[in-house]
């Protein structure tokens, strides 16, 4: 482990305190509580999972894989259970994960609700693509909320990259449309689009993107397109609901989690990805520009449970 990878290592873990607290600390007290692998220890783990955010669907998922491994491996004391825990959460999410393209230009568009940190996200994102020797362009195609756009310029000057944008309230296709042609121009290996993020419901949410994405397919079909969902951790099982929706109106193929230092519910990154089948990109703990790291599942899982 490089430094800097050791100090993002210590960042996740001091940032998932809260989520270590809720989930692993109870998992460690009913394996404290029974010495045999039976039953009743079974039940009041499962009980403990599903109110750690774990989700039902996930949960059973784990209680099988239990009892498959001890079955196999002979084993009876619930102090090896962790690990198993651990193997099955990893395997989970590593199961899911999609290497980035690299070889031809990338258009990242951002999407998800107001609030969950979707503009602070961007600035994050460009940041650490820059740093890794990308040229970026940023598209502020959130047009509707009041100050989106001064606010995504305020971040996009702090990780030194350059960003289209017009006035509130003009046409966001309009927007997307320039930011292509100055992508294409400047030769940027990646484009990420702002969206809005206060459309209610799943019609108006399709009409939204769809028109951008014909912009994206007439103008720029010569680039591989991601499409980020931003969740606000804090959220807890209402992220999986929120996933759900944009899921079905657009193909989420990435997932941004923010704001995990402020919440113990970090547990709900596992019944995401294993219920919607799409890898965890990033992660947020914390405020600072490079406080957004890209996702490992062995560190996330690690951090939680050491």
């Amino acid at each position: 482990m490089n430094k800097e990878n050791k100090s993002f290592f210590a960042k996740l873990k001091e940032g998932l305190i809260k989520t270590k607290k809720n989930l692993t600390d109870q998992i460690e007290g009913v394996i404290f509580q029974h010495k045999k692998i039976n039953d009743n220890f079974l039940d009041e783990l499962e009980e403990i999972l599903i109110t750690s955010d774990m989700g039902v669907e996930t949960t059973m998922d784990i209680i099988e894989y239990i009892k498959e491994e001890t079955k196999k491996r002979k084993l009876e004391d619930t102090l090896e259970i962790k690990e198993i825990i651990k193997e099955y959460l990893i395997n989970a999410l590593k199961e899911n994960e999609r290497p980035d393209v690299t070889d031809k230009q990338r258009v990242i568009l951002i999407v998800g609700v107001n609030g969950v940190g979707k503009t602070t996200s961007i600035g994050k994102i460009a940041y650490r693509l820059k740093q890794s020797g990308n040229k970026v362009i940023v598209a502020a195609a959130d047009t509707f909320r009041a100050a989106a756009v001064d606010q995504l310029k305020e971040w996009c000057y702090r990780a030194g990259v350059d960003i289209i944008a017009s006035e509130q309230g003009s046409d966001p296709g309009a927007v997307v449309f320039d930011a292509i042609q100055a992508a294409k121009a400047r030769k940027a290996d990646i484009l990420i689009c702002d969206t809005a993020g206060r459309l209610h419901n799943k019609k108006n949410l399709m009409k939204e993107l769809s028109k951008i994405f014909k912009i994206l397919d007439r103008e720029f079909s010569e680039a591989h397109i991601d499409v980020y969902l931003v969740i606000d951790a804090t959220t807890g099982q209402n992220g999986i609901v929120q996933a759900k929706m944009f899921k079905e109106a657009c193909n989420i193929n990435g997932l941004i989690l923010t704001k995990l230092d402020g919440t113990a519910k970090g547990g709900i990154a596992f019944p995401i990805v294993n219920e919607l089948k799409i890898p965890i990109k990033y992660v947020g703990v914390g405020e600072g520009i490079d406080d957004l790291q890209d996702f490992d599942a062995q560190d996330f899982v690690n951090a939680i449970f050491e």
